[in-house]
């Protein structure tokens, strides 16, 4: 069953929290292109001067709001990333740099905000490129390039190319995962649950290590 986009609102929260709060519901439910910023105020019951002043535009908003809840992910990665154990050839396990990477991502299911955010992730993927590559690339590229890094690192042989390829698809098994979209479970009757992070993250780390090492 897919997962349901919900935003914890705060009614103690500033002009510029309710603004972000109310555009990560409408984001996630509907997509950027068919939300407007009077939209965005209305729902977050501010006038639209507020939105302009404090943000911009609806991209500002949307970059702020990535920014806002990529941080944590991108941290925790990033710690991991430098926590890794490596072998007396200065080589992280691969299993382990796949953990690191992902986990932050599928740990962010538990927080308040957190399905709603992987929604509009999912979402992202159909989006203007000018859109996708200002938010995504201000909120992930860092803690990306420390992954392919450490993914090189543990797979010395495989070219540069190839590895992009490869990070390429288990980005997106990521992204499919998380977002929980209810096809394998209509699939397979029932037998597969993916709504349990855990479970998913072991999965896709055995899936994602057999296909970064395919010859």
């Amino acid at each position: 069953m897919a997962r349901e986009a919900e935003v914890t609102a705060d009614s103690n929260a500033s002009t510029p929290e309710r603004i972000l709060q109310a555009a990560e519901r409408l984001f996630s439910e509907r997509g950027i292109d068919a939300v407007s910023l009077r939209e965005i105020t209305s729902a977050a019951g501010v006038n639209s001067a507020a939105a302009h002043y404090h943000f911009g535009s609806k991209e500002a908003v949307l970059e702020e709001l990535f920014t806002l809840r990529a941080r944590p992910i991108a941290q925790m990665r990033e710690q991991l990333l430098r926590d890794l154990t490596l072998d007396r050839h200065g080589r992280p396990k691969l299993e382990d740099v796949l953990r690191a990477f992902l986990r932050p991502a599928f740990d962010a299911l538990h927080t308040p905000n957190g399905v709603a955010f992987t929604m509009l992730r999912a979402r992202m993927a159909f989006e203007r490129e000018e859109v996708r590559r200002a938010a995504l690339g201000k909120a992930f590229n860092a803690s990306s390039a420390m992954a392919l890094q450490a993914l090189a690192q543990a797979l010395p042989k495989l070219e540069p190319k190839e590895l992009y390829w490869r990070f390429h698809f288990v980005m997106g098994a990521m992204v499919y995962t998380m977002a929980a979209p209810g096809r394998i479970e209509s699939i397979s009757h029932g037998d597969i649950d993916t709504s349990d992070p855990e479970a998913a993250l072991e999965h896709l780390v055995r899936f994602a290590a057999a296909g970064l090492r395919a010859a």
